[in-house]
């Protein structure tokens, strides 16, 4: 049988720690693939924004949470978070935003073809922040993009994170030295020319795992480029906010994405 990118061949439902939200397991086409990710539906039959959430880490560091997804869906959007290939009984292996870019290419035509949204977000959080920049650059029709922590450049990535070298090697093929070419394919500074929605940054200055720095380079090239771009950083934060501050951003920020969609 033939699927369509972003097409959905499996759903089935999830435990959803909140009652107004419906939450499923689904497996969805991306280029040849079976992809699965969690969708989270507010109950009822009105239309919504779609959010796209696209998780950080790799394989098992970063899964997607349920309560996260359902915690953005209470704010008033259906929302959707792959969890990229090779991943919970996904096909394939992901290859840190080189064609596992695929899959949020695939999640983002799914959220568009739902019968209840609207138009659709772009959220992306740590090594997510690639895979938003691309998925937006892909699709210009996106109505915002949010990164939170968000790397933006691969090469620095490596530079600074000595703990990934070996799995970047890994998955990647080699070093940045060695195959530049691998690494500007995964880094979206150099083609942010074809962005179009409006972009939101979020960041803590105190983090290690994504530099602000990462950030700072994002925001200073939209801008060259005379890009719509907000930024909130947070001096005193690191990758990860306090849970009373956390649930704050995610409010405004929400409320950002659909006053500036």
């Amino acid at each position: 049988m033939e699927f369509q990118n972003g097409q959905i061949i499996n759903k089935q439902r999830f435990p959803s720690p909140n009652p107004a939200i419906e939450l499923s397991v689904v497996t969805y086409h991306a280029n040849g693939l079976h992809i699965k990710g969690l969708l989270a539906e507010p109950k009822g039959e009105e239309l919504y924004d779609g959010f796209l959430y696209l998780r950080g880490g790799i394989k098992n560091v970063g899964k997607v949470r349920p309560s996260r997804i359902v915690q953005f869906a209470c704010e008033g959007f259906i929302v959707f978070a792959p969890f990229y290939r090779g991943n919970q009984g996904g096909d394939g292996n992901e290859d840190f935003a080189g064609e596992d870019r695929q899959d949020a290419f695939a999640a983002f035509t799914l959220l568009q073809e739902h019968a209840r949204v609207k138009r659709v977000h772009i959220f992306g959080f740590s090594r997510g922040g690639v895979m938003a920049l691309l998925t937006a650059i892909e699709f210009p029709e996106a109505a915002s993009i949010v990164t939170w922590g968000g790397v933006s450049d691969m090469f620095l990535t490596y530079v600074e994170r000595k703990d990934l070298r070996r799995m970047m090697k890994r998955v990647i093929g080699g070093t940045p030295t060695k195959f530049p070419e691998r690494y500007k394919y995964r880094t979206p500074l150099f083609r942010l020319e074809q962005l179009e929605a409006p972009v939101l940054i979020i960041h803590g200055e105190q983090d290690h795992n994504v530099s602000v720095e990462h950030s700072y380079r994002l925001e200073k090239r939209l801008k060259a480029l005379k890009k719509e771009v907000g930024s909130w950083y947070f001096p005193e934060y690191t990758h990860y906010f306090p849970p009373a501050v956390n649930r704050k951003t995610v409010e405004d920020l929400s409320a950002w994405m659909k006053s500036n969609g």
